[in-house]
C-alpha cells in the first residue's frame, strides 16, 4: 500500500512538473524569460533536471544579459548530462570568459577540443552541424564596403600594406631582377612605396618606384613592412642572405626567412640590422609593431610552437634591445598557419589563418587579446575574405579605410592589393506604444529589442511621448516586445532591407487586462467534458497572477460557463468544476486563498451565440461558450 502511495505521489509530481515545463516553454518561445525563468526552476525545485530544463534556464539568462547565472545553469547541464550538445558547451565557455573565470574556461575549452577529435583547425571547437557560422561569414549584411582592385597592381604578385605619411610600402614581384623564384617563377620580391593623395573622398595614387633606399632591396626576397610612428625605423623581411649578398641555406638546403631593421637618413633607408632573435634553422618574418611601438608582434615556425607558424611577440626595450619571443598561445595559434599580423591604432590585433573555420585558405581575423580580452578570434568575413588565399590587412581604425591582399579570381596578378573603405548598414526602427482601447500613448512601457536567436539586444523604457527607437543593422530579423504592468504583452517581428539609414515605423499596441470591474484575458477554453487547464490556458492565467501580484489587495471572484452539449445539471457542475480548477492553478501560483472571494459555475445558462440544445454549432462555436471570468470585487 505505502509502495503505491509512493508511486502515485511521484507520478502527480512528475506530471506537475511536465506540465510546469510546458507552459515554461510557452513563455520561452514568446520571449518571457522572466516568467520562464521562474517555472523552470520550480520545476528544478521539483526535482526536474532534464538537459531540457537546465540548458532552457541557462538560455533564458543567456539571451537577457545575466550572465552570471547563465553559467550557473549551462554549468549545471554539463554536470548533469555527459551527452550536452555542443553549442551548450559555447554558451557556457562565452559566459565563463564574461564574468572572469577564465581558468574554468579554458578547462571546458580544451575539454571540448579534446571531445572533437581531430585537430584544431578544422573548427577551433565549433561544430559546423550545430553552430551555422558559414554563413555569417559569408553574409554581407551588417557592413557596406567598397572595394577596389588599385589601378597599379602587375600581372605578378603585389601584396602586403603599410601606410605611412601618405605613402604606401608593398611587396612586388614586378621588378627587373633577372633572378627567378622557382617556385612560382616569378621574379623576387621587393619592396615599393606609392604616393596616395585623397580628393572628394576619393584616393588617387602615384606611380609605384622602389624603396629609397639603396640597399634594402637585393637579389632575393624583401617584403612585409612596418614603420615606427616617428617614420625613423623600418623593420622589414628578407630571405636569409650572406654578406656577399648570396642565400644561406640549412642543412637540408631550405632558405629561410630573417626580419631586419633600417634607419632613416635624410630621404634614404640606411643601417640595416639583422634582429638577434632570428635563426638559420627556421624562419622569422611578417613584423608588426603595437601602437605604442613597444612591442614587435612576428610570425616564426620556429620549435615549441603550436601549429605549421605562430604568431609571436617581443618586446622593445628602452636601449633598443629585445626581450625573449613569446607565443601568443592558442588563443590565436593554431596548428594550422597563423601570418601576416597587423595591429590597428585601437589595439586591434588582425592576421590571417587557415587554422579556424574559414571561407577557404587563408582568412583575415581580428581579435581583441591585446585589449585584454581572451575571447576566441572573429572571421572578419565577406567581402574581405573568399575562398582564397586573403591576408596582409591593413587598415585605419578612424578612418575605417584600408587594404588587403587576395589571389581571387578576376585581379591583375597572381596577388593584388585591395583598398577597401567600410562603414555599417545601419537602419532606425521607431514606434510608438499605446493602449489597444482608447488609443492613448503609453509611458512606462517596457521595450526590448530581440534578436532572431532570441537574445535581448536593447532595452529602454518609454516615456511620457510613448517613442522608442532602435539602431539595427541590416538585413536581420528582430523582434519589438512591449511590455507593461496591467496590460498584455504586445509585440512585432520586423526584417531590414539592405537599405542604409531607412527608418521603418513599428508600433506596439498593448491590450489592458483590467477594463472596468473585470481583468480581462483571451478566453480560458477547455476541452469537451474536461475540467483540467491545458498549456495555453496556464499561459492566458498566469495575466490574473501577475495583476494579483502587481495588486496585492485587489480581491476577485470566478466564473465558469460551458457550451449547451449535455445535461443541463451535468453542465452546471462541470462548469463549477472548471471555476475550482482555475482557482486552485491561481493558489498553486502563490496567490492566496482568501483574494479569491468565489469561483462558481453557471452551466450552459448563459451562452455568447445560438448554440443551445439541438442548435447545429460548429465545435469552434461551441467551444466560445467554455470560458471563464475574473470579476474584481474590491480593490
Amino acid at each position: 500500500m505505502k509502495t503505491r502511495l509512493l508511486v502515485l505521489i511521484l507520478t502527480i509530481s512528475c506530471s506537475l512538473s511536465f506540465a510546469q515545463v510546458k507552459l515554461a516553454d510557452k513563455f520561452f518561445e514568446n520571449f518571457g524569460y522572466i516568467k520562464a525563468i521562474e517555472l523552470y526552476e520550480k520545476a528544478v525545485e521539483k526535482g526536474d533536471k532534464s538537459a531540457h530544463v537546465l540548458t532552457r534556464l541557462g538560455d533564458a539568462f543567456y539571451n537577457n544579459a545575466k550572465l552570471d547565472k547563465a553559467a550557473y545553469w549551462y554549468g549545471e547541464a554539463v554536470k548533469e548530462h555527459e551527452d550536452i550538445k555542443a553549442e551548450y558547451i559555447f554558451k557556457y565557455i562565452q559566459s565563463l570568459r564574461s564574468i572572469g573565470q577564465y581558468e574554468e574556461a579554458d578547462k571546458w575549452f580544451k575539454e571540448l577540443s579534446a571531445a572533437q577529435k581531430g585537430d584544431s583547425r578544422l573548427l577551433k571547437g565549433y561544430n559546423p552541424d550545430e553552430v551555422d557560422l558559414y554563413n555569417k561569414l559569408t553574409s554581407k549584411n551588417k557592413v557596406l564596403v567598397n572595394i577596389e582592385n588599385l589601378p597599379f597592381n602587375s600581372e605578378n604578385s603585389d601584396f602586403g600594406s603599410f601606410v605611412y605619411n601618405n605613402t604606401l610600402y608593398f611587396a612586388s614581384s614586378r621588378g627587373d631582377s633577372k633572378k627567378v623564384y622557382n617556385w612560382n617563377k616569378e621574379p623576387f620580391l621587393e619592396l615599393f612605396q606609392v604616393s596616395i593623395s585623397e580628393d572628394e573622398n576619393k584616393s588617387t595614387y602615384g606611380e609605384p618606384a622602389e624603396i629609397t633606399a639603396s640597399d634594402i632591396n637585393t637579389d632575393y626576397h624583401e617584403a612585409s613592412v612596418v614603420i615606427t610612428n616617428d617614420g625613423k625605423t623600418i623593420y622589414f623581411t628578407r630571405d636569409n642572405i650572406n654578406k656577399r649578398n648570396r642565400l644561406k641555406y640549412d642543412k637540408k638546403g631550405t632558405t629561410h626567412l630573417k626580419i631586419y631593421k633600417a634607419s632613416l637618413e635624410g630621404d634614404q633607408w640606411t643601417n640595416i640590422i639583422e634582429l638577434p632573435f632570428n635563426d638559420n634553422v627556421y624562419s622569422t618574418g611578417h613584423p608588426a609593431l603595437s601602437s605604442d611601438n613597444k612591442i614587435l608582434y612576428f610570425v616564426s615556425d620556429r620549435e615549441g610552437g603550436i601549429g605549421q607558424t605562430d604568431i609571436y611577440s617581443v618586446s622593445i626595450n628602452d636601449n633598443g634591445s629585445y626581450g625573449n619571443p613569446k607565443n601568443l598561445g592558442e588563443l590565436i595559434n593554431t596548428q594550422g598557419r597563423e601570418m601576416f599580423p597587423f595591429v590597428s591604432k585601437n589595439n586591434t590585433l588582425y592576421f590571417s589563418s587557415d587554422g579556424y573555420l574559414n571561407l577557404g585558405l587563408l582568412d583575415i581575423f581580428k581579435s581583441d587579446i591585446l585589449k585584454g580580452e581572451r575571447s576566441k578570434p572573429e572571421n572578419i568575413g565577406a567581402p574581405f575574405n573568399s575562398g582564397y588565399d586573403d591576408f596582409g590587412y591593413y587598415i585605419d581604425s578612424e578612418t575605417e579605410k584600408g587594404f588587403f591582399t587576395s589571389n581571387r579570381p578576376n585581379g591583375k596578378g597572381s596577388d593584388d592589393i585591395y583598398s577597401f573603405n567600410t562603414f555599417e548598414c545601419k537602419q532606425q526602427l521607431k514606434g510608438v506604444a499605446r493602449d489597444s482601447k482608447t488609443n492613448i500613448i503609453l509611458s512606462g512601457v517596457t521595450i526590448r529589442l530581440i534578436d532572431d536567436t532570441g537574445k535581448v539586444l536593447d532595452e529602454i523604457i518609454s516615456r511620457d511621448s510613448g517613442v522608442y527607437n532602435f539602431t539595427v543593422d541590416c538585413n536581420k530579423t528582430y523582434t519589438i516586445s512591449g511590455t507593461k504592468p496591467d496590460y498584455k504583452n504586445d509585440q512585432n517581428t520586423v526584417i531590414t532591407s539592405d537599405e542604409n539609414e531607412k527608418l521603418t515605423n513599428v508600433d506596439l499596441s498593448l491590450e489592458p487586462l483590467i477594463i472596468d470591474n473585470q481583468i480581462v484575458i483571451n478566453p480560458i477554453f477547455f476541452d469537451f467534458n474536461k475540467s483540467n487547464i491545458r498549456t495555453n490556458a496556464e499561459y492566458e492565467l498566469e495575466n490574473i497572477v501577475d495583476v494579483l501580484r502587481k495588486h496585492p489587495r485587489m480581491i476577485i471572484k470566478i466564473e465558469s460557463h460551458t457550451d449547451s452539449r449535455g445535461r443541463g445539471k451535468y453542465n452546471l457542475k462541470l462548469s463549477d468544476r472548471r471555476a475550482k480548477s482555475t482557482k486552485e492553478y491561481l493558489i498553486s501560483r502563490g496567490i492566496e486563498v482568501k483574494r479569491i472571494e468565489s469561483a462558481d459555475g453557471f452551466g450552459e445558462t448563459q451562452l455568447l451565440n445560438k448554440c443551445a440544445n439541438k442548435v447545429k454549432c460548429t465545435e469552434e462555436e461551441h467551444q466560445l461558450n467554455r470560458r471563464s471570468y475574473f470579476y474584481i470585487v474590491s480593490e
